[in-house]
């Protein structure tokens, strides 16, 4: 058993082979949002092995030296016929052991032939000194209810622990899992399972629209008595806000909103939602969702292959919005393909740094189409404000910010993160003209 960094003591209890293990708080796993890739913007649920060490390759060579180290496979890798565009709901051929755990499809991931499981490619991308993740259903599969399997660790079979309560209305592999011991170990297992295959993140799908709390608080459970340091990603939003003292507690990263694509109402959505989500980053992090930058739908489920048609403008601030925010940030486009534009996006080290570093983000003002949000560097004692233009108006909008209420100190120039420049700061108010649909970073 690897430890991970984490302190784990094991007790072996009397007259058993049972394990206690005491860890570290799973909050420790994620002190920064994490930054990865993810393949669901580009592939949806088709994407191979061969795509997924490409992308890891690219991370490796062009962004690893930036904080980005997370590659995550995402829904459906069990499936050996899923389709482009959706899901194959009419004959879908699932892969699973004899204890009803979904194993990767060998048409799709060669390397887990002999029951080596995601093991050997988690190896290929630890090897490049990156994380491997992988995306499940909440629940447990419908086929291993129907063919009675038993549940490991247990004397339970999966129709005695299964629920046709709150079933995910857009996926049909799953039932759901009552509150039983023996759906505690059936999530047990599982996670076991991706433990011994060196998985380093999880993203579990239809757990928090609506909130499933009992699914969660068994999750919870499970990773932290598997023995090794997985982040658990909550998906998709919104997640209720009246829960978030509890996800809090029980998760590094869920989402706020659902799934965001490269259309700009998704943006100026996620910025609504956001408002109530600022007083909960750090130590977890509120997620907005996968960046949709690059060249995406590939094999994905929304529209043709394509570069993302948001305009620059749009695609500044949609990262300026996610790194002040202190969001994860998951690429999802296809690494490879990526220009030198959207490599810039993702390399700029003072944006970077401010994700990484900031604190206290909160929203200024939300006005007539302007917003602006600031945080501020504890380490450097530098502070950061973001200012956007949403309106759809074709005007120009001049923005003003009052520095006065933030404590900065009197400065008279601030330098903008994306361009270099530097902008004058007059009488405490740092004052800005911006496109529609364009923001400004600034830090001074």
């Amino acid at each position: 058993m690897k430890k991970q960094g984490v302190f784990i003591l094991l007790l072996l209890l009397a007259g058993g082979s049972q394990w206690v293990i005491a860890q570290q708080d799973f909050r420790q796993w994620a002190t920064t949002p994490p930054m990865g890739w993810n393949s669901w913007d580009c592939y949806g649920p088709t994407v191979e092995e061969h795509e997924v060490k490409a992308n890891a390759d690219y991370m490796a060579r062009e962004l690893k030296d930036y904080g980005w180290e997370y590659v995550v496979v995402d829904i459906r890798w069990f499936v050996e016929n899923d389709k482009a565009g959706g899901y194959n709901q009419t004959d879908p051929r699932y892969v699973m052991d004899e204890y009803g755990r979904y194993t990767p499809a060998l048409n799709r991931f060669p390397s887990a032939a002999g029951g080596k499981g995601f093991k050997p490619l988690a190896d290929y991308i630890h090897a490049r000194g990156l994380k491997f993740g992988i995306h499940i259903m909440r629940g447990i599969p419908k086929e291993a209810v129907a063919g009675k399997l038993p549940v490991k660790g247990s004397v339970y079979t999966a129709d005695q622990v299964y629920s046709t309560a709150l079933l995910c209305p857009w996926l049909r592999d799953n039932f759901s899992l009552k509150r039983h011991e023996g759906a505690q170990a059936y999530y047990n297992s599982i996670m076991e399972l991706y433990a011994s295959w060196e998985v380093d993140f999880i993203k579990i799908d239809d757990l928090s629209s609506p909130y499933h709390l009992d699914e969660i608080e068994m999750i919870r459970q499970a990773i932290d008595r598997c023995g090794r340091s997985i982040v658990l990603s909550m998906s998709p939003g919104e997640t209720p806000v009246s829960q978030a003292a509890h996800v809090s507690r029980h998760g590094n990263m869920w989402r706020m909103v659902n799934d965001v694509w490269d259309i700009w109402t998704d943006l100026t959505h996620l910025m609504k939602v956001a408002q109530d989500w600022y007083p909960y980053i750090s130590p977890t992090w509120p997620d907005c969702d996968m960046i949709p930058l690059g060249r995406i739908s590939i094999r994905g489920e929304r529209g043709a292959d394509r570069f993302t048609r948001l305009s620059r403008d749009e695609q500044y601030s949609l990262m300026s919005f996610f790194t002040i925010f202190r969001s994860p940030l998951m690429f999802g486009g296809d690494l490879p393909s990526n220009d030198d534009f959207t490599l810039s996006l993702l390399t700029n080290k003072e944006v970077l740094r401010m994700h990484r570093e900031g604190t206290d983000v909160r929203q200024l003002f939300r006005q007539d189409g302007r917003i602006a949000i600031c945080s501020r560097n504890a380490q450097t004692g530098e502070h950061y404000v973001a200012v956007f233009n949403i309106s759809d108006s074709q005007t120009p909008a001049t923005i003003k910010v009052d520095l006065s209420t933030l404590n900065a100190g009197a400065k008279q120039q601030a330098l903008n993160l994306w361009t270099g420049e530097t902008v004058e700061i007059k009488n405490d108010t740092l004052e800005v003209t911006l496109s529609p649909h364009a923001c400004g970073l600034f830090k001074w």
